[in-house]
């Protein structure tokens, strides 16, 4: 038999599309469910695709907004004031554990520069500020920060001055900045947008890391793939029944494929068109969500036109091809669809050749860890899809080996077996996206929790002596702001230090070593001490970190702080004689600061000027059960200094690298099981819809309407309790395979694993409940009646 023509597969293709758009209310229903499943598939795509986008946008946002910063810009300092200049300062602070971003600006002539999103410089007393702050601060959760913020509103940030629509940010008016200017915090600038390359630019990401954003895009986007397949074979025996029709009318097997394969092809057409309206829509809402203090614009969320016409044109013919596939070991003859009798057994000898060759292909990286160089992109997204894919050729092989021991029970329960014996591959392709996005999730689980350790690091900071400190902008007495902070709602006590560098020379000093300065009471926080008394200059003998202190702090040496050295600005190089006897201070082995080693010193003991180069800190004990304590803390600073910055101890931090990269798997996470919990309910009311007749027969004939729904309920329950323990088993493979290529010992969190198993359980029963109000809808009489 020869090949069909191009020709001969466009016309089967088209009448197979106008089969599915003309072919009754039928042909309507499962045509719209097809694009619907298809359409959710195709919105999630095109979120994805979109991603780029948003992570540049959000960047340059944040470039061309750039000013000061946290970062020293030599030029913000020795810039003189022109009529085109402005002073800002950083005053970036948190509430409720939500990031603020604060500014202050004076400008400092008429044609001073305005940052992306203002329209005016607000004055001394007022300010602008984001959408989301403005809603913040008119509700009443907004109360505490309201009093933290005492500027009059005039105005908002417009969208190019925000990197979020969900973002909390405000630009006040300030006058006196031009004195406190130190580089830091305080800087003069005559532009906005960034103005130095950040040294990170040019680092490679690390290989561990570059692994995990492998295998989190390749977890996320297979369920999706997975629906989108299983949404083009929706309807899939009555279209059969249908082709059979054809036969008798003269269409060889050949041409009724092409003509279903064009069904499928119509459906999945208009599913681009249902999913890019999903998308304009999500594309909206989006603008008003905020995931993991993550938000967007709805702008931002423009697909790569390459990537977009790449999904525009994978999805029809995905659909085809499934369709062709799936048709494979079907016989549709004149007289019926040989389905319909019992199917030959699954073979499960090349389902078992998916996952190997997926284990075959990561196996040769096994031990590389990040010491071996970058990871082959190509063979780490091929195993891992290999392997996640084998979930889904393994599970229909696995519901109907199942299944076919099942025998006597309840009526219910019979009607189950009996239905799943008949069709165990539907029932299994109903499941394979939730057991493929469980079994990744594990294998994610258990690379993250692993790999936590590796990308995290002990702060130095003792929770147990404080859990918050205030600084205060270099050369600012910190006396009054230990006192207001003392008396602050939660503070149970303040600990003021300041500390500062002394050297054997003003200029270009051979020996350096840090003075701490405090009164005898904040000392002993920090060292063991003798005996104190206003006036008293100790030398620390803990050497574990500097030897140069023993240089330094001998009794009537003459020291400079704050020497000056080349290529720097001239400091302030303050003389110091050290009094006649120089005591000696010991390790404090719980001591309130990490590493304190150098000079000690009370107040009174500096020289005249000295305290104006010191660096002063409050370190706060707290009592967690006020609430809002840390609130409470931070507008007492704010009050207090409106320059001071208020931070929270950890004992532990993550790389930023690490958790932004855990941020995106959980907000991709929250998308993936929306479209999950969303397509099972497509699929749950198609499969309903096609076993209508029969269930108001099943009624008709007196069966109990809470027979046929524990029915259905077991007809959920078997394959999905055999999906997670599939995927369960699947993803503890890649999971292990995974770490053993990034050389990490390999550890399994059985909580995790039965957390994520019971996350996938809990959307399918949530799903399930949804469909029984249809499900008690079609039980009626009215069922049976044919068009």
């Amino acid at each position: 038999m020869s090949a069909p023509s191009v020709t001969q597969w466009y016309r089967d293709l088209l009448m197979g599309a106008r089969f599915a758009f003309t072919g009754g209310r039928e042909g309507w229903v499962r045509a719209v469910l097809t694009a619907v499943g298809v359409g959710l598939g195709v919105a999630m795509l095109l979120l994805t695709a979109a991603i780029p986008n948003v992570l540049a946008t959000r960047d340059d946002r944040e470039d061309a907004r750039d000013d000061i910063g946290l970062n020293y810009h030599e030029e913000n300092v020795g810039r003189k004031a022109s009529d085109k200049t402005v002073v800002v300062a950083n005053t970036d602070t948190n509430y409720h554990d939500k990031a603020v971003r604060g500014r202050l600006m004076e400008a400092e002539g008429p044609r001073a520069p305005r940052p992306p999103g203002v329209a005016k410089l607000p004055a001394p007393g007022e300010m602008v500020v984001s959408p989301a702050l403005q809603e913040l601060l008119t509700s009443d959760e907004g109360k505490l920060l309201k009093e933290r913020l005492p500027y009059r509103v005039i105005g908002t940030i417009g969208e190019p001055g925000l990197i979020g629509s969900q973002e909390l940010a405000y630009i006040a008016g300030a006058d006196g900045l031009a004195a406190r200017i130190d580089g830091t915090l305080v800087g003069r600038i005559d532009h906005f947008g960034a103005g130095t390359t950040d040294q990170s630019d040019g680092e490679e990401l690390d290989p561990v890391l570059m692994l995990l954003i492998l295998v989190v895009l390749v977890v996320l986007l297979m369920p999706v793939a997975v629906f989108v397949a299983a949404a083009v074979r929706f309807g899939g025996e009555r279209r059969d029944r249908r082709l059979a029709a054809l036969r008798l009318v003269g269409a060889d097997g050949r041409m009724t494929r092409r003509i279903a394969a064009g069904e499928a092809l119509a459906g999945a057409i208009l599913g681009l068109v249902f999913g890019t309206v999903f998308f304009l829509i999500g594309r909206e809402i989006a603008g008003s969500i905020e995931l993991f203090d993550i938000s967007v614009f709805p702008s931002y969320l423009n697909p790569s036109p390459v990537l977009a016409g790449v999904i525009a044109a994978a999805v029809p013919a995905s659909a085809v091809l499934v369709t062709l596939f799936a048709l494979r070991g079907v016989v549709i003859e004149p007289l019926g669809v040989v389905r319909a009798a019992k199917p030959a057994r699954r073979r499960l000898w090349w389902r078992l050749l998916l996952p190997l060759a997926g284990v075959g292909l990561l196996y040769p990286m096994m031990g590389q860890g990040s010491e071996g160089g970058r990871f082959n992109e190509y063979m780490v997204v091929g195993g891992v899809v290999l392997l996640l894919f084998g979930v889904t050729a393994l599970l229909p092989w696995a519901v109907e080996a199942f299944v076919a021991r099942l025998g006597a029970g309840s009526v219910s329960w019979q009607l189950a077996v009996r239905r799943l014996q008949l069709s165990s591959g539907t029932a299994a392709r109903m499941v394979n996206g939730i057991a493929v996005a469980v079994a990744g999730a594990i294998a994610l689980q258990m690379l993250f929790a692993a790999s936590d350790a590796q990308y995290t690091e002990p702060t130095g900071q003792n929770v147990k002596r404080a859990q918050m400190q205030v600084s205060v902008p270099p050369g600012t007495d910190v006396t009054p702001m230990a006192k207001k902070l003392q008396e602050s709602k939660g503070v149970r006590k303040a600990v003021a230090i300041s500390v500062g560098w002394v050297g054997d020379r003003a200029r270009e000093p051979e020996v350096s070593s840090e003075v701490a300065v405090g009164d005898c009471a904040s000392l002993r926080e920090i060292a063991k001490l003798p005996s104190c008394h206003e006036g008293d200059v100790f030398v620390n003998q803990f050497v574990e970190y500097d030897r140069d202190q023993f240089k330094l702090g001998k009794s009537g040496r003459t020291i400079f702080f704050e020497p000056s050295y080349d290529g720097s600005p001239r400091s302030a190089e303050i003389k110091w004689t050290l009094p006649g006897e120089v005591k000696k201070a010991y390790e404090h082995k719980d001591s309130l600061r990490q590493y304190t080693s150098g000079l000690l010193a009370t107040p009174s003991a500096l020289p005249a000027g000295a305290a104006k180069t010191l660096q002063g800190s409050v370190y706060l004990r707290i009592d967690k059960s006020v609430p809002h304590v840390s609130d409470e803390v931070r507008n007492t600073a704010a009050e207090a200094d409106r320059l001071s910055w208020v931070s929270v101890w950890t004992a532990t931090e993550r790389t930023e690298e690490f958790g932004a990269i855990r941020v995106g798997l959980f907000v991709g996470a929250s998308c993936v099981l929306l479209l999950i919990g969303a397509s099972l309910l497509i699929s749950q009311l198609e499969q309903l819809r096609e076993r209508k007749k029969l269930l108001s027969a099943l009624v008709a004939f007196g069966t109990r309407r809470r027979t046929l729904t524990l029915s259905v309920l077991w007809q959920t329950a078997i394959p999905i309790a055999l999906g997670l323990v599939l995927a369960t088993t699947v993803g503890l493979v890649l999971g292990t395979v995974l770490l053993k290529m990034t050389d990490i010992p390999v550890t399994v969190d059985w909580a995790r694993v039965l957390g994520m198993t019971g996350i996938g359980a809990g959307v399918v029963l949530l799903v399930t409940a949804l469909s029984l109000p249809p499900l008690l809808r079609l039980m009626r009489p009215e069922g049976l009646r044919t068009e």
